[in-house]
């Protein structure tokens, strides 16, 4: 056989692995591959670096269908008839294509949805009050107006599930009105009328298993409500809509919701039914989004906006960036819409079938997640089912653990957030009553918070110190010895301090340590960080302060770094800490708030 007839890589033997993990054991030298490489979720899933040929692949059934006709939602608050058509009308010239009135009280059907074109809008409720006689007088008008019964697309939330797990209050008179819901939207299958948010439990913080687990806990529980009250199986799957958050871990996300549409077919079976046709509807999550640096949430909402379309879901409700602090304007809301418009219409995303289908990885995600899902929701069952666990607080509980763990990981920056615990903006100011403070939460219901509300309690200190006292705290950053050291911790320090919104010096750099201790402590700042090499701090630190605490004894000074060896001898010295890759944002920081706060009273007095 010539060369040129040989297949390709024939010379070359197949590389098992494990071969591949010996190599990769080698390159990191001694460090541990579990440690270094393999990705550990608060799912209590790893995620592996790599997969081979070696790998079993098992794929899930029934993970959904990518959505060419995506729904593009925007939530209208009605205060009146009028002002919500307003509202409307201006949604749908921006291209938004999907409207969720939220009603308090009774309103003129006609009026709301004057100019609104149901054959191509997607209308959803959520009401509160009257819903019977909402519903009659809206499907008697769409009957007058659709072309094609099929052409009604939409749901109607009555809030029994969102409502009963932030205020404890089952209202059972609701599941006699979705009985008349499901009666009266017969004609209509793509109008949904039986809806189950699970969006609480991710915004409470949850993680993904525990919501996908306890979404379809709360599933089986309005099943067999409705069961007892004659409404046929199939009747109650086909008018299903469901509603899920949307987190920041992207390729988790994308698997949680391939999982919760196979997962659900499974439980269908269980109930004998094998072919419905249920909606699913994602919302960005308040727990993800943030008061500081609040343009960050533009990127947050892109990119779950993006695992949500992957995951196959029908429609997307994308909240303004500045919704958690201020009323929506003109422009947020036109900057959220124009997210999943670009999307879709430029990025090709709903347009091309099902594209994560047979990415490993993907797979592997959707399959842990499932797995790991299926086995919560069969413990929450085995307790009597949903209504019995969250009364127990059995639910509550398991999140409160988890949501503690990620703030534990939030403030020793293991869990990243751009704009909060990295990356600070400190051009930025931020009024303290836009920041929220410390949140004592009710062990027996559920409350959306955002992830970075204790991040947020520490910026409100700072910035009711700065309205009291007219001065904003100053850090100064002093640096000698190794250039790349004191260059790297430098950065490390200001990025570090720059979440406490005090001032951050430049780095100020000398060649002489005592020179350097001396001038720091004579400046007119508040904080002082030590930035150097772990060398130089076993040379020179004692002696910085010492001389620094001869002249100083009121700042705050700190090292970057953690030199262990010298420590109880720097701190007997009179250095008030370190800050380093394992030190904690929130203590570390509210300490030197107190330090600081004590010395500006002094001055006062």
């Amino acid at each position: 056989m010539s060369t040129i007839d040989k297949p390709l890589f024939t010379d070359f033997k197949p590389v098992t692995k494990q071969e591949w993990i010996d190599r990769v054991n080698t390159d990191l030298k001694g460090e541990d591959f579990n440690k270094k490489l393999v990705w550990k979720t608060l799912n209590n899933i790893d995620f592996q670096p790599f997969y081979t040929a070696d790998d079993a692949s098992r794929f899930l059934t029934h993970t959904g269908e990518n959505a060419q006709a995506l729904i593009n939602y925007r939530h209208v608050e009605v205060t009146t008839a009028e002002a919500g058509n307003e509202k409307a009308l201006k949604a749908i010239k921006e291209g938004v294509t999907g409207l969720i009135f939220e009603i308090n009280d009774a309103v003129s059907v006609a009026t709301l949805l004057n100019g609104v074109n149901v054959n191509k809008i997607a209308v959803s409720f959520v009401l509160q009050n009257d819903a019977i006689a909402f519903a009659k007088e809206f499907f008697k008008l769409v009957e007058q107006n659709l072309n094609n019964y099929k052409n009604l697309r939409g749901f109607i939330d009555l809030g029994i599930i969102s409502n009963y797990v932030t205020t404890g209050k089952m209202a059972s008179n609701k599941f006699e009105t979705l009985e008349n819901l499901v009666k009266l939207s017969k004609d209509f299958p793509n109008f949904k009328t039986i809806t189950v948010s699970g969006t609480t439990y991710l915004d409470a913080g949850a993680n993904q298993v525990q919501e996908v687990a306890y979404t379809l806990n709360s599933l089986v529980y309005v099943i067999e409500q409705c069961l007892d009250r004659d409404i046929n199986v199939q009747s109650i799957l086909n008018n299903l809509h469901v509603q899920l958050a949307i987190g920041s871990e992207y390729f988790i996300e994308i698997g949680k919701f391939r999982a919760f549409n196979s997962l659900l077919h499974q439980i269908a079976k269980k109930y004998g039914v094998f072919n419905f046709k249920h909606s699913l509807t994602a919302k960005t999550s308040v727990w993800s989004k943030s008061v500081t640096d609040a343009h960050t949430n533009l990127l947050r909402a892109t990119t779950e906006a993006m695992s949500a379309i992957l995951g196959n879901v029908d429609g997307v409700l994308i909240d303004a960036y500045d919704k958690e602090f201020n009323e929506a304007s003109d422009f947020s809301s036109r900057i959220a819409a124009n997210i999943a418009t670009i999307l879709k219409e430029e990025s090709y995303f709903g347009k091309v079938a099902n594209p994560v289908d047979g990415s490993y990885y993907i797979e592997e995600v959707s399959t842990k997640i499932a797995e790991k899902a299926l086995e919560l929701f069969k413990a929450i069952e085995a307790q009597s089912g949903f209504l019995k666990a969250f009364e127990s607080a059995s639910i509550q509980q398991q999140i409160a653990e988890i949501r503690q763990e990620k703030i534990k990981w939030i403030s020793q920056r293991r869990l990243p957030m751009v704009g909060v615990n990295k990356y600070p903006n400190l051009m930025e100011t931020v009024p303290s009553k836009a920041l929220a403070s410390a949140l004592t939460a009710n062990a027996k219901v559920l409350t959306p918070r955002r992830a970075s509300l204790e991040m947020e309690a520490l910026r409100k200190e700072t910035e009711l110190m700065v309205d009291k006292t007219g001065k904003r705290p100053v850090v100064e950053l002093t640096s000698f010895g190794n250039l790349t050291m004191r260059k790297a911790r430098a950065a490390f320090s200001y990025d570090f301090m720059g979440v406490s919104g005090f001032t951050i010096l430049p780095e100020q750099s000398y060649a002489d340590v005592d020179q350097a201790a001396e001038n720091s402590a004579k400046s007119d700042s508040d904080v002082v960080i030590i930035c150097s090499s772990d060398p130089d701090y076993d040379e020179n630190a004692l002696n910085f302060v010492e001389i620094f605490r001869d002249i100083n004894t009121d700042k705050v000074l700190l090292l970057a770094g953690n030199p262990v060896n010298i420590i109880d001898s720097l701190t007997a010295a009179g250095l008030d800490g370190c800050i380093h890759l394992k030190s904690d944002v929130i203590q570390t920081i509210a300490s030197v708030q107190k330090k600081v706060e004590k010395k500006i009273k002094s001055l006062e007095v």
